[in-house]
């Protein structure tokens, strides 16, 4: 059997099983190419057809049950290939991942790396905070994009910052991020110029309604309702209270909300809010000025 081969086996195994995509990949050949190429040591970019493709090489048997025991795993577990591989790619840079943090997937990886969000930046932008940080992935990508900013990444979860100094020390990030235990704002050390927040903010029915993939993530950094809501919003309500203090003159937000813009805009009626736009639409990540959250 070859690569492609392979590939395309492993292709109709994911959708008979109907597992379902989200965390890096949106349909069953992708995720099927990730698999293959992973446990086979290949780079996820190799090419599967043109001129240079190594698709139609065979591989050996073992290798092929390798394979096998890989794609029965990612549908047997029903958790994400993420937490298989242990490895996620976030605008072209690898980080480690495990069930201790979400998969990275924020939209405002691609506005910090497209530019996306430098109008409202300035020179004097120096200090950044990426609050909700997770595995610290934007907080790699900010530093990274911006050489002279630093970077402070928060987290009330101890777990979620472990995954995130491993992929601090993988990218030699150390001296330019710092790492900070907090719930939500009360205990980083502001005025930011600029705060970076993808927060849980999934409403309660769409939680119950979440495939088992998502189930499988930290359900603190997903679930926008621990305050006994239902819109999602617990989170962000406090957060959009306390942000003004933590922001310096002139500074921004950049606030991740998925697919909740409705019960967003029903929880803030009247604020400013700009809605940016990225590959999935402009209705998923908005920028808040400090002069906007004052009003």
């Amino acid at each position: 059997m070859t690569i492609l081969e392979l590939i395309k086996t492993g292709t109709q195994q994911l959708l008979d099983a109907k597992v379902a995509f989200g965390h890096g990949t949106t349909n069953a050949f992708d995720e099927a190419a990730w698999l293959v190429l992973w446990q086979l040591g290949l780079p996820l970019d190799t090419p599967l057809d043109g001129p240079d493709s190594i698709g139609n090489q065979p591989v050996a048997p073992e290798k092929q049950a390798q394979v096998a025991t890989l794609l029965i795993a990612r549908i047997e577990s029903r958790k994400p290939a993420a937490y298989l591989t242990h490895e996620a790619w976030l605008q072209g840079v690898p980080f480690y991942v495990d069930e201790r943090v979400i998969v990275p997937r924020s939209l405002i990886a691609e506005l910090l790396v497209d530019g996306g969000i430098d109008y409202w930046l300035t020179e004097s932008t120096r200090r950044v905070l990426d609050l909700c940080t997770g595995n610290g992935s934007l907080a790699v990508l900010a530093a990274m994009t911006y050489p002279e900013v630093t970077v402070d990444a928060s987290d009330i979860s101890a777990d979620a910052l472990a995954v995130a100094r491993i992929n601090i020390d993988k990218h030699g990030l150390q001296e330019r991020i710092t790492l900070l235990s907090s719930d939500g704002l009360a205990s980083v050390h502001g005025p930011y110029d600029l705060i970076l927040c993808n927060p849980p903010y999934v409403n309660a029915q769409s939680m119950a309604a979440l495939p088992p993939e998502y189930h499988a993530e930290p359900a603190l950094a997903l679930d926008g309702n621990a305050l006994g809501g239902s819109d999602g919003m617990d989170f962000i309500r406090r957060l959009l209270q306390e942000a003004p203090a933590q922001m310096a003159p002139g500074a921004v937000l950049v606030l991740e909300i998925g697919n909740e813009q409705e019960h967003f805009e029903a929880a803030f009626p009247g604020l400013q809010a700009i809605w940016l736009e990225t590959s999935a639409g402009e209705e998923q990540v908005l920028l808040l000025t400090r002069e906007a959250l004052l009003a």
